[in-house]
């Protein structure tokens, strides 16, 4: 599952939740400490393996 990173707009504590794309897409996610749904998803970066070698 991918992992989302967030920052609450209500009491800016920034948090990491892991998703399946449906959930993600229902926004099924809130503030861990507010419990506040009103979050901003942040832009990170990532990383891909694949079994190939090059």
């Amino acid at each position: 599952m991918p992992t989302y990173e967030f920052v609450c707009k209500k009491c800016q504590k920034q948090f990491s939740v892991y998703l399946s794309l449906a959930d993600y897409e229902k926004k099924k996610y809130a503030c861990p400490k507010c419990n506040s749904r009103s979050v901003k998803q942040q832009i990170t970066s990532f990383q891909t393996q694949t079994s190939r070698k090059s």
